[in-house]
């Protein structure tokens, strides 16, 4: 059986981390996920455009009351109307039958 001894002067290697170490990870860890959820919270839903609002809105309303809902939006060149059945299909230019999403035509 070999026993080791500590020699005079000689380190012995050490494995694992030391504490110093240890505290700069998890500050630098604790950081990233500050400025990540500081980043998440801000995030904002994009901005829909009065126009389309105005068709959710109105494809809602057909839905819910079970009526027919048209809609007229003044865009320049023309004036257009859309018609939203009670299903929630569209008729009309410049929607999108099934959703009544604007269509870009």
């Amino acid at each position: 059986m070999k026993t080791r001894y500590a020699v005079r002067g000689g380190r012995l290697r050490s494995s694992g981390f030391t504490l110093l170490e240890l505290i700069v990870v998890l500050t630098i860890l604790g950081l990233i996920v500050g400025v990540s959820a500081v980043a998440f919270v801000t995030l904002e839903a994009p901005h829909e455009s009065e126009s389309v609002r105005a068709l959710s809105r109105a494809r809602i309303e057909a839905i819910q009351t079970g009526r027919p809902v048209l809609i007229a939006t003044d865009r320049a060149p023309r004036t257009t109307h859309i018609l939203f059945l009670p299903d929630g299909r569209a008729i009309g230019a410049g929607a999108d039958p099934l959703t009544g999403a604007p269509s870009a035509r």
